[in-house]
């Protein structure tokens, strides 16, 4: 009977020990709604210069050996026809890179240049906004190009500089910003027009587009409030664009502006604009009507990228593995999660989406994905205003970039810098340039003290 009684309290001992452990990691979960590791069907966890160029693990066979051939292209160098290699002459006749790889640096971030050094990574858009559209200039085109191939001229070029400007922290310390201005010389077709506006953009990353591809538009429109009926200064407003392949208006994902809904548009538009490949959506060479030496050019077919090609190169963004979050159980990663929601941040930086079916990957469907990024259009304020307007958007909106694989950045691209044209040195500094709906939150950054400030940079550090 004594046994008896001792085995029914054990067992009830066991039990107690059992629901304390269980509420502890309960707790220990909930306590960060920031340290959730992402499916490992879809993420991987490496932390190496090829941290961004991982397929996604749940590929089988035939996608694995698709995704090789894309990744290939991606690498490749495309050459001036007429050349030995048919498949990827037509490169130009003026161009910024040789390759996708060229801006896209290990599927990385491209990089400005320092002060008055060579553009690489780094692209000048140009554009006249007049009568609620953006056009061309009449010399050099929607983009300058820095590059020709043999017999002619490139269109210019641009070199950057950097005056400073200092930020000063509720605790009496300061912080330095770095404002880009351009300068163009060796123009071919003489000054762009004096309505042009221009602004320098670096290549963001491709990994994990396949993922993006798959949100619900109704999951991004939920975040939607243009006339900030919440009353929290976030109006964050969709961009809906015409999508060239399907001649459809769809909701915009990619691209700085978000002007660019499906990866096939994105694909074929950076093809045409960055290495002159027409293509079945951009069929007709990239030169404008004073530019004779480019239009009496040899093509490299027609088309001289081909679908195929195209949808090799989409396959492979599609399918590139996310980064998965690191030191997820750090306390001053959790701590600075914490702060990062506590600030205002994720109004707009939202963590998590359950993604939908995606029409061509059953691996990207269903999956539990933490971006970042709620892609929509936000007004950053005159200090990120760069005058140049796209379409129905602003000239000082831009579309919450997803921070996912941010803090790799370092390990893969060998530099940190940050925005739209590189010009912060540093997540700080990125912070520090928010403005217009983010100014609430930048300024709650500003008067967090310097201990939390860092557990802020540390948990972005994680991601």
């Amino acid at each position: 009977m004594e046994c008896k009684y001792i085995r029914v309290k054990s067992s009830i001992f066991v039990f107690i020990v059992l629901l304390l452990v269980l509420l502890f990691f309960n707790n220990n979960i909930n306590s960060s709604e920031h340290s959730s590791i992402m499916d490992a069907e879809i993420s991987v966890d490496r932390q190496t210069r090829e941290a961004f160029a991982a397929p996604i693990p749940s590929l089988d066979l035939k996608k694995m050996r698709q995704f090789t051939g894309g990744r290939h292209l991606f690498r490749r160098s495309w050459t001036p026809a007429p050349s030995s290699v048919k498949s990827l002459d037509g490169l130009g006749p003026v161009f910024n890179r040789v390759s996708c790889s060229g801006c896209h640096v290990k599927d990385g971030r491209g990089r400005p240049p320092e002060n008055g050094s060579k553009f690489r990574s780094m692209v000048i858009k140009l554009g006249i906004y007049k009568n609620n559209k953006v056009l061309a200039d009449p010399n050099y085109g929607f983009q300058l190009n820095d590059k020709a191939i043999l017999g002619v001229p490139y269109e210019g070029k641009a070199t950057v500089s950097y005056s400073k400007r200092t930020v000063l922290y509720k605790d009496k310390s300061s912080a330095e910003l770095f404002v880009p201005n351009y300068t163009f010389h060796s123009l071919s077709f003489g000054p762009l027009d004096a309505n042009t506006k221009f602004s320098g953009r670096v290549a963001p990353a491709v990994f994990g587009l396949g993922l993006i591809e798959a949100i619900k538009a109704e999951d991004i429109l939920r975040n939607e409030d243009i006339l900030d009926i919440d009353k929290d200064s976030i109006s964050g407003r969709a961009n809906f664009v015409n999508d060239v392949p399907s001649n459809n208006k769809m909701l915009g994902k990619f691209g700085w502006k978000a002007n660019r809904a499906t990866l096939l548009h994105h694909v074929a538009g950076a093809a045409f604009q960055d290495m002159g490949l027409t293509s079945s959506f951009f069929p007709e060479q990239n030169c404008m009507v004073i530019q004779k030496e480019c239009s009496n050019q040899i093509s490299g077919g027609s088309p001289e990228i081909s679908e195929k090609q195209i949808s090799m190169l989409k396959l492979y963004m599609q399918t590139l593995a996310v980064p998965r979050q690191r030191n997820t159980q750090d306390k001053e990663v959790i701590e600075g999660g914490l702060l990062f929601t506590k600030i205002g941040c994720e109004s707009c930086h939202v963590s998590t989406y359950t993604t939908g079916k995606h029409k061509e990957h059953e691996e990207l469907s269903n999956r539990v994905i933490k971006p970042y990024s709620d892609f929509l259009l936000h007004d950053m304020g005159p200090g990120l205003d760069d005058g140049l307007a796209e379409g129905t958007v602003e000239s000082r909106e831009w579309k919450t970039p997803p921070l996912w694989g941010i803090g790799l950045v370092k390990v893969v691209n060998k530099h940190t810098k940050f925005l739209h044209d590189g010009r912060a040195n540093s997540l700080n500094e990125a912070i520090l340039w928010h403005g217009g709906e983010a100014l609430l939150s930048k300024e709650k950054y500003i008067s967090l003290g310097a201990d939390e400030r860092r557990k802020v940079l540390k948990f972005l550090s994680s991601l």
